[in-house]
């Protein structure tokens, strides 16, 4: 679709189209992205896609962008949920760890004393992810959610092809004194 630089599109069709551009789309797109291709300011793409989420759109934010997330699964994947507990300086490794045995880390989750529980997602599958995650929470200053738990515990959603990476992923997590078991 090609828009001129003048013409507005009207937001019920912007929002299809960021909904048909993100199912289509193999990799995250950010919201500089999907503004530049609809002719908004990123701010204007995060309310549609608040407003999506509440229609029940499953699109995601991770650290590289917006993603959906299609309904139909691979059966052949595994899911688990795992804790963890390490310094904040230790979430590198952390993630490295996992991706470099062939688990994605899908988000984190904590507990907090008054929020209850809350979840972040992460979405990296390599070390080039990890490396953009950092990167992204520290040019943002933002804090990893560990660090508003008291004792830095945390659960992560993890999958992977097979139990063998996920047992890997967990031995090295172990021997590194990061699995909370």
């Amino acid at each position: 679709m090609s828009m001129s630089e003048n013409k507005k599109m009207p937001g019920h069709e912007r929002r299809q189209l960021i909904i048909d551009t993100l199912q289509a789309s193999v990799q995250p797109m950010t919201g500089k992205e999907l503004g530049e291709m609809t002719n908004v300011s990123r701010q204007v793409i995060v309310g549609d896609i608040t407003l999506l989420k509440a229609k029940n759109e499953p699109i995601i934010a991770t650290s590289q962008g917006y993603i959906y997330m299609h309904t139909q699964t691979t059966p052949s994947k595994i899911e688990k949920v795992i804790v963890c507990q390490h310094k904040p300086e230790q979430t590198e490794e952390e993630l490295n760890i996992l991706v470099d045995n062939g688990v994605t880390v899908k988000d984190v989750k904590i507990e907090h004393p008054v929020y209850g529980d809350l979840s972040a997602s992460i979405m990296v599958a390599n070390r080039n992810e990890v490396q953009q995650f950092i990167k992204r929470i520290s040019e943002s200053s933002a804090v990893y959610l560990s660090k508003l738990t008291e004792e830095g515990i945390h659960l992560h959603t993890i999958v992977a092809d097979n139990e063998e990476q996920i047992k890997n992923a967990e031995d090295a997590l172990r021997k590194a004194g990061i699995l909370v078991e």
